[in-house]
């Protein structure tokens, strides 16, 4: 196997998210759905543009997603009494479940992922990710 970073990193991230995808459709969300569900959780209902910002992505696709999730149940839209023209989006009930559930598979999934590292090395393996996405995400590309 080739060992470059890069590779490493995407055969990694595919694992991953095969481990995580039969998760999804048994509990009836789609991809990018659970990232949605639970910004809503920690941060209150927002707007489709706060989410779209967040996340770094395009506004019309986080209106499919939430399209779907709406008639899926798991989101509500209503108008902001501030703004009319903007809709508020919020976590019902089932959204809240299904964001819990979704949350437990990860916690399985990293679990079988890190079984044989220390927890020193989880820590450290944990910020060695972060410092790598945030030296991706500076301008000047070190991570200031």
């Amino acid at each position: 196997m080739e060992r470059t970073f890069h590779m490493l990193l995407y055969r990694a991230f595919h694992a991953q998210r095969g481990a995580l995808r039969p998760a999804l459709g048994e509990l009836g969300l789609g991809t990018g759905q659970p990232k949605l569900l639970g910004y809503l959780r920690r941060n209150g209902p927002c707007g489709q543009r706060e989410l779209a910002n967040y996340f770094e992505i395009d506004p019309a696709a986080v209106c499919r997603m939430l399209d779907s999730l709406q008639k899926g149940g798991f989101v509500t839209r209503r108008a902001d009494d501030q703004d009319k023209r903007r809709d508020l989006i919020a976590l019902t009930p089932a959204g809240e479940a299904a964001y819990e559930a979704w949350q437990e598979r990860c916690r399985d999934m990293e679990e079988r992922m890190l079984s044989d590292f220390t927890p020193e090395e989880r820590e450290r393996f944990a910020d060695y990710l972060g410092r790598a996405y945030r030296n991706l995400k500076s301008e000047r590309g070190d991570g200031t």
